[in-house]
Formats: C-alpha cells, sequence, structure tokens
C-alpha cells in the first residue's frame, strides 16, 4: 500500500507528500481539522459518506469523527488543527467548503516552512475560521447509505459509474421497487437518486482527471454520452471546466 513519501508534522498542522493511490488507516484525532489538497484530489471517507477534495475545495472534519484518506494523483495534502473555541464556528458534521485565494494562502502559510510563533499563528487561525464560516458548503460530499438496499446500489455504481440503468432497473437487482428507492435517497441522504448519481460521478470524474485521463474519457468513463453534458454538470458542482480544471487546478 503506498504510503506518504515526505511528511512534517507538528502541533498545529503539518504536510503530508502523497503517492497517487495512497491511503491512511481510518483514525481519529481530538481536534477538528482542516485537509487541503494543494496538489492533487483528496478524498476522505467518513462515517456521514466521503468528501472529495480537489485544490478549490477544503475539507473539514470535526474532532472524534473517524476517517481516513486517499491521494489520487501526486497529492499534497496540507493539514490545520484548529483550537475548540474555533472550531465551533465551523459545521458539526464533515464537509467540503469553498477555498477562497485568501482560505488558501492562510492554509499555505500555516502549513509553510516558515516558523510561526504563537501570537501570529494564532491570528492567522482566526481569519482562516471567519473566512471558512462565510464559505458555503459544497456538494462534494457524498453521503454514506444505511438500508442494505440503498448500500447495494451505491455498491453497483461506485464500481462502475458509466452504468446508466434506470432507478426502476437498479431496483430489480437488488430487490426493492423504485417508489421505495426513490423515498430512502430522499429521506436518508437528503436528495434525489439522480443528484445523488451525479455526485458520486463528479467524484470519480476528479479522480480520472488527477491520474491524467482527458476529458473526453472521463466523461464517457462516468456515464455521459457526450462531453459536452459532463463539462456542464462537472461546471456547475466543481465551478470550473474539467479541462481547465485537469491543466491549471485552482491552488
Amino acid at each position: 500500500m503506498p504510503v506518504a513519501r515526505q511528511s512534517r508534522i507538528w502541533p498545529s498542522g503539518g504536510v503530508h507528500l502523497w503517492p497517487s493511490g495512497g491511503t491512511s488507516a481510518a483514525h481519529t484525532h481530538p481536534r477538528g481539522h482542516l485537509l487541503y489538497a494543494a496538489g492533487g484530489v483528496l478524498s476522505v471517507h467518513t462515517g456521514r459518506g466521503t468528501l472529495i477534495v480537489p485544490a478549490n475545495r477544503v475539507a473539514w472534519v470535526p474532532a472524534g469523527s473517524t476517517h481516513r484518506h486517499r491521494a489520487h494523483g501526486e497529492t499534497d495534502m496540507r493539514i490545520v488543527f484548529l483550537p475548540a473555541s474555533l472550531a465551533r464556528l465551523l459545521p458539526a458534521h464533515p464537509a467540503v467548503l469553498l477555498a477562497s485565494g485568501l482560505a488558501r494562502e492562510l492554509l499555505l502559510t500555516l502549513t509553510g516552512p516558515r516558523p510561526l510563533d504563537r501570537g501570529p499563528r494564532a491570528r492567522l487561525h482566526r481569519v482562516l475560521a471567519d473566512e471558512l464560516r462565510a464559505a458555503p458548503e459544497q456538494p462534494l460530499r457524498l453521503p454514506e447509505p444505511r438500508d442494505d438496499r440503498l448500500r447495494a446500489v451505491a455498491r453497483i455504481l461506485d464500481e462502475d459509474p458509466a452504468d446508466t440503468s434506470s432507478l426502476a432497473a437498479l431496483g430489480r437487482r437488488v430487490g426493492a421497487g423504485a417508489r421505495t428507492l426513490s423515498r430512502l435517497f430522499h429521506d436518508e441522504l437528503g436528495m434525489t437518486f439522480y443528484e445523488w448519481r451525479t455526485q458520486l460521478r463528479i467524484g470519480h470524474a476528479l479522480v480520472l482527471l488527477a491520474e491524467g485521463h482527458d476529458t473526453t474519457r472521463v466523461a464517457h468513463a462516468c456515464g455521459w454520452a457526450n462531453p459536452s453534458g459532463f463539462i456542464a454538470a462537472f461546471t456547475a458542482i466543481v465551478g470550473t471546466t474539467p479541462g481547465r480544471h485537469r491543466r491549471h487546478p485552482p491552488g
């Protein structure tokens, strides 16, 4: 299993340089922390679902939340721990937040090579928390189903995101009616089946783009019949086109 090639850890945060496919074991931290991919794409798997973190997003993991990481492409992962007084300003659940230009610079400064005294570091933490408190949650958290039938549907589509089966056809494979599955998606996951499948596909697309695949190949691999539909869906969720994201990831 690939592991971090290089790590720098200190009480307020750290840096891990991961090869593509690098993973961590499931673990928890006593403090809430921010995870940022300065390069590559990071997925963070939690009990509440999977967070997909490209370079213009930041993941928030509250204290005590069990999670594990996986790197897609060569990934420069930055970690910033927040004191409890600032952690209270952020969501009580794992979330993906928009990383503004200021937030990205703060994350890079707090995890950079220049040593910071306690006072300046505390002030930067405060500005970062204020910046992220105002940032809307992003639709890059794929909720984890609890119902066995939903979990079976999720496994089918996670293994083959290009599967275009209708909800009724998937229901026949897992032993549930389309109406029942539709209700479960709404009640458990807070979204429609089509919204959930689109988010699943965009997560897979970010991974494939990080691994160097071109837009057309990624579109077909993730279930879009033509690249234009994929580009529109990707841009609506990620905020930039897949081609631009692949060539010039925000950072």
